[in-house]
């Protein structure tokens, strides 16, 4: 049953509270990009590899230079969402790149595939978390399996996977919906 205020939610005008930021500076419209976008950029972050307190802490200084500069914002470069997951993304690669191992793991190069490359893993068991959820979303249907990588990997919001697929919305999120149940009750039972 799809509800009105789920279509409301869906199309909120995350450019217009950044515009009332930029140019009014006002808490209202920042504490609702907050608590929308909060979640989801931990979410992200931790996916990048981070322990959840660095997840946190990335995603609050995100938020603080997106109030502090959210008077660079132009709508028609980029959506709220993209501007604000690059600015986490670039703290993330910062805060990497300032730790010691950097330049060896640079140097060395042993990366297994691609998606490996671009991601670093701060542990062995990170690398085994990793490799086990990505083996995990790879075994759910092919449908299932791209909107997921592309929701959680590539930090697309459920809007821009439609319309980068052409896909009703509603759809990208029913497929969404059953493949984080499906992968929920695969890691229940995971040994």
């Amino acid at each position: 049953m799809s509800t009105p205020t789920a279509s409301a939610k869906d199309t909120h005008d995350w450019s217009g509270e950044l515009v009332a930021v930029a140019r009014l500076r006002d808490r209202g419209s920042f504490m609702r990009i907050y608590d929308h976008f909060m979640p989801r950029l931990c979410l992200y972050l931790r996916g990048l590899g981070n322990p959840e307190a660095v997840a946190e802490d990335l995603a609050q200084e995100s938020l603080l230079r997106l109030w502090q500069r959210a008077a660079l914002y132009d709508p028609q470069q980029a959506a709220v969402s993209t501007w604000l997951f690059r600015i986490a993304r670039n703290l993330h690669i910062d805060r990497i790149r300032r730790e010691p191992h950097w330049a060896h793991v640079l140097e060395d190069g042993h990366a297994e595939t691609d998606d490996d490359a671009v991601r670093p893993f701060t542990s062995a068991e990170d690398y085994a978390e990793h490799a086990h959820l990505k083996g995990r979303i790879d075994d759910l249907p092919a449908t299932q399996a791209r909107l997921m990588r592309m929701s959680y990997f590539e930090a697309k919001s459920h809007q821009e996977i439609a319309d980068e697929l052409a896909m009703p919305l509603g759809t990208v999120k029913s497929h969404l919906r059953r493949a984080f149940q499906r992968l929920q009750g695969q890691l229940r039972g995971a040994p």
